[in-house]
């Protein structure tokens, strides 16, 4: 008597071997049967013409706080996904100290770096723990998918120095501490540590994040505490354009010093900059000379980025613009509202920098406004609107802007991306040093949609360009991550193994489109989409999605090192 069974199914199971025809036959959370299955089932599902997959893991998510408010943890499962990876770029929620301001400046800074908006994280957190272990706790069994979590370094810092984490190094007494704490996370569950140094990291005193202040030793000190817990694993973000020798040495060490692989974060390719990521994931051979191992993360798809100036996220890296960026919302006003400040910030965006390519104001679209009086911009390009209206593409956004309170969305439209820009993904996902991950899923709400990165990758390189098997980008979207982080019995579909499972549709998989939804705490708007061609997804043998809606179930557990991993 089985619980579930699914016939009828191509099963892919995720190794990268050739399909075959099989049914499964599941008995509370795993895999019992698969093959022939005869006998009866509580539910059985057709999945004649269908492929049946292993759920697709995410390794590199900010789902920490939408835990509370959304438990689905969507759209993420409506992908396909069955396993998402939070606690990243040193952005955990835990630990938390026993001063409230700990837990507001965590709000404030997250609002900041990962574009979660603050009224949100008061109104749908409870931020009711101190500890990792409580944490893990108060999540574990409420959603529908599993999760894993890392201990973030700019928590630790913050616990341990208060308001002196954003000023100065850590004594030796201190990294002593937070090296328990992180400890004391691990034992507790914690599948790793994460930090960052990347130059777009800020919080909204402008200052730079906590992990931002920490020196080498530090990292160094903090990574070797993993070193007695496999099943562990480092993340790190090392910032934009090509890596120094300072930064390949420094990630090759924190990985031999943990006895754990590292990845990083985050390599988009293209066409055109396919040498400039090749050498960049070169840092996985100087680890591997070492004995570390060192991996980057890899977007398969580009995003459909949406900016604007009221959260200015990835505009602050126009030099000169970071600490207008930073300043409080009526500050910021202010500054566009004098010419000669606007002036200054305009001539700063003209020049060459490495995001020059989001301020060609007079090509960037229009996609969300606020006030009465731009309604009529929606969907129309700055220099359009500029050229109608007898002024420079800048003045123009800038006034548009002030109108809504500076949240107007802009960017660039969006396209199909050309085969070319597919095949050179292609090269880097072959690559031994890189990953598919770096969704961001849960963070950057109103900037862009990146949780539908695993049906993109399939509608477009599988089903629409036939660059790859389904076998093989299946292999890429499971059983890869799973080893990297060293999953026990996910990733593949095996007898014995956990029922992680998604039936799909391999010719009308796809992503919907973007769309704006306000159903965030505080009555906050959200960029979302669902998708196409995912019939059904089982986390733990239940099903928790069923032809694109979510099932009232939410079996997920919270997995955690030493148990689930090794």
């Amino acid at each position: 008597m089985y619980d579930v069974i699914i016939r009828g199914g191509d099963l892919i199971d995720g190794t990268g071997r050739e399909r075959r025809k099989a049914d499964i036959g599941i008995v509370g959370d795993r895999i019992a049967t698969i093959g022939e299955v005869d006998g009866t089932g509580g539910a059985v599902i057709d999945a004649s013409g269908r492929v049946v997959a292993p759920g697709f893991i995410d390794v590199h998510t900010h789902l920490d706080a939408q835990a509370f408010w959304d438990t689905t943890l969507s759209p993420s499962p409506l992908h396909g996904v069955t396993t998402a990876i939070g606690g990243n770029c040193g952005f955990s929620i835990s630990p938390l100290g026993t001063d409230p301001d700990d837990g507001a400046y965590l709000m404030r800074m997250l609002s900041r770096v990962e574009g979660l908006p603050l009224a949100t994280l008061e109104a749908g957190v409870p931020w009711n723990w101190n500890t990792t272990a409580e944490y893990l706790d108060a999540i574990d069994h409420t959603l529908s998918i599993n999760t894993a979590f890392k201990v973030g370094h700019s928590a630790l810092r913050r616990v341990v120095m208060g308001s002196d984490a954003t000023r100065r190094r850590a004594t030796p007494e201190e990294t002593t501490h937070m090296c328990e704490l992180l400890r004391a996370g691990i034992e507790a569950g914690a599948i790793g540590f994460s930090s960052s140094w990347s130059p777009t990291h800020n919080d909204t005193e402008q200052n730079m994040v906590p992990s931002r202040y920490a020196d080498r030793a530090e990292l160094l000190a903090l990574s070797a505490v993993l070193a007695g817990y496999p099943g562990t694993s480092l993340e790190f973000i090392a910032g934009v354009g090509p890596f120094s020798d300072e930064i390949v040495e420094l990630m090759a060490d924190m990985s031999v010093a943990a006895h754990a692989p590292l990845n990083w974060n985050v390599l988009a390719v293209n066409h055109k900059n396919v040498e400039d990521s090749l050498a960049k994931l070169a840092a996985g051979d100087v680890a591997a000379r070492r004995g570390g191992k060192v991996v980057g993360l890899t977007a398969p798809m580009s995003l459909d980025f949406r900016l604007s100036f009221a959260s200015g996220f990835l505009l602050d890296s126009v030099p000169g613009w970071e600490e207008v960026m930073l300043l409080p919302l009526e500050d910021k006003r202010a500054v566009f509202a004098d010419p000669e400040q606007r002036a200054r910030l305009g001539e700063l965006a003209l020049a060459r920098h490495p995001v020059r390519r989001f301020t060609h104001w007079a090509k960037m679209v229009i996609f969300y406004t606020v006030a009465p009086e731009n309604q009529g911009y929606l969907g129309r390009t700055i220099g359009d609107i500029a050229a109608e209206l007898g002024r420079s593409p800048w003045d123009t956004i800038c006034d548009i802007a002030l109108a809504d309170d500076l949240q107007t969305s802009f960017g660039h439209p969006s396209i199909d991306e050309p085969v070319e820009d597919w095949q050179a993904r292609l090269q880097i996902w072959r690559h031994p040093h890189a990953v598919i991950g770096a969704s961001d899923a849960g963070a950057h709400l109103d900037m862009f949609v990146s949780a539908n990165y695993t049906t993109t990758m399939l509608g477009q390189a599988v089903a629409k360009h036939a660059l790859l098997s389904m076998e093989e980008a299946v292999h890429l979207l499971t059983q890869v991550p799973a080893e990297l982080y060293g999953l026990r019995d996910r990733g593949v579909l095996t007898e014995g193994a956990y029922a992680d499972v998604v039936v799909l549709d391999e010719v009308m998989v796809s992503s919907n489109p973007m769309e704006m939804r306000a159903d965030l705490p505080a009555g906050a708007a959200r960029l979302y989409a669902d998708a196409n061609g995912i019939d059904r997804v089982l986390c733990n043998g239940v099903e928790i999605v069923q032809a694109g809606s979510f099932t009232d179930a939410r079996p997920g557990t919270v997995l955690r090192a030493g148990v689930h991993t090794g």
